[in-house]
Formats: C-alpha cells, structure tokens, sequence
C-alpha cells in the first residue's frame, strides 16, 4: 500500500493493508464458522465476529508496536529472530482472547 495507517507507532503499516487484513480476517471466519456448524452461530453471531475480530487483531498489533516504541526497542525479543520477538507473534491473539471470552459470555445468555 501507498498511504500510511498510525505512522508514528507502525510505519510500515498502510491503510491498503489495513483494509486487506479486516476483509481477509472477516471472509476466514465466515469460512471457518461454515466448518463448524456444530457451534450453532447465528448469522448476527458471525457477523459480529467477522467483523470485530479483524479490529481487534489490528488494534492489538497496534498497541504492542506503540509499546515497543514508547520503550524505544525495535523488537520485543530474540526468541524468533527476524520476526520482532514473541509478542509480534502474539499480539492479535491476546486481544482477540478477552473479546472472545466476552463472545462467548454474549452468546451462553
């Protein structure tokens, strides 16, 4: 991508990818949630997934680049060279976690 998405905390970051990463992630859990059916989803249960785990994903990522960068450090560890450290693995999960644990609190009600 051409235009810069939060510049200042990611660099590298584009909104074109931005936009890439929301539609991917929303199409891979309708996909993965038609492999499920056992689970019993509503279409207004997928959708909210389809659409606020990609969101979060980019704000989790998001974030722990913003730490990274407050604490003047370009990766968050050497465990996995070349990939920014652990956290750069894990970011998006850690924050799709406690929206998933909320998921699931929303749809045993």
């Amino acid at each position: 991508g051409k235009h810069p998405f939060f510049q200042k905390i990611s660099p590298s970051k584009t909104i074109e990818g931005a936009i890439a990463g929301l539609i991917c992630g929303g199409l891979t859990l309708v996909f993965i949630s038609t492999l499920l059916p056992h689970l019993h989803l509503s279409i207004l249960q997928i959708a909210v997934l389809s659409v606020t785990f990609p969101i979060v994903s980019q704000a989790g990522d998001l974030v722990e680049s913003a730490l990274k960068r407050q604490s003047d450090v370009k990766d968050s560890g050497n465990i996995i060279p070349g990939h920014g450290g652990v956290l750069d693995r894990l970011d998006s999960i850690v924050f799709n976690v406690a929206l998933l644990y909320h998921f699931i609190q929303w749809i045993g009600t």
